[in-house]
């Protein structure tokens, strides 16, 4: 008899690739185009993993709607600019990320996928820079979803692959991507290298220092 499917979700930045960098030189852009003080550095990276307009929103409660979606035009078209001048050098894989995926992805029974607040031009360019578009086998942005904490993308991922919430996982860094696996009835997983502390992702079964210890907590996980 075959073994049962085990679907594995990732988000991205601040999970598999580390991109604040890249997150707070476009926000400054956007926010310097339309001449709005810029955010601190934290208050940006609190809201990563958020779909733009809710990050926008948080970002410049004051500000119009019209303004907020103004500025996610200018996120949009700075964050695009610095990927094409940039390349794989614009959100650099966290230390044993690729490896992780490599081992993980080799096990006929895992199916490994992305639900990520970045946008599907977004995430397709970032898969291209690192070569990474063979390990995922669904793909789950913000262009097509409501912001996470919704379990929309963990729900969509799961029909489009058959598995069982009980066979799941989501891994991620921020609160919202626990709250989010919490909405869907799976697993998550948080890892502390992120942009949320570690002691926000109170939702988490697990929360693992490196990509090493995961193995043993999809283990457990399984068991």
């Amino acid at each position: 008899m075959s073994a049962p499917l085990r679907l594995i979700l990732f988000d991205v930045d601040g999970t598999l690739v580390d991109s604040q960098g890249s997150i707070v030189s476009a926000m400054t852009t956007a926010f310097n185009a339309l001449s709005l003080q810029v955010p601190d550095r934290p208050a940006i990276l609190s809201i990563v993993g958020l779909s733009l307009p809710q990050a926008m929103a948080r970002l410049a409660p004051e500000q119009s709607v019209q303004t907020q979606l103004q500025l996610v035009e200018a996120y949009k078209a700075g964050y695009h600019d610095q990927r094409l001048s940039q390349g794989a050098a614009h959100s650099p894989l966290y230390p044993g990320a690729l490896g992780m995926l490599q081992k993980l992805h080799a096990v006929p029974e895992n199916l490994l996928g992305v639900a990520t607040g970045k946008s599907q031009r977004g995430l397709e360019g970032l898969l291209e820079a690192h070569g990474l578009e063979r390990f995922f086998i669904t793909r789950q942005v913000a262009d097509h979803h409501p912001s996470k904490p919704h379990p929309s993308m963990i729900d969509t991922a799961r029909a489009e692959t058959c598995v069982e919430a009980a066979s799941t996982v989501m891994i991620g860094d921020t609160s919202f991507d626990m709250e989010m696996a919490a909405a869907a009835g799976v697993t998550g997983i948080g890892v502390s290298w992120g942009y949320h502390a570690a002691s926000s992702l109170t939702q988490a079964r697990h929360v693992i220092d490196t990509f090493e210890q995961l193995p043993p907590a999809l283990e457990q996980i399984w068991t």
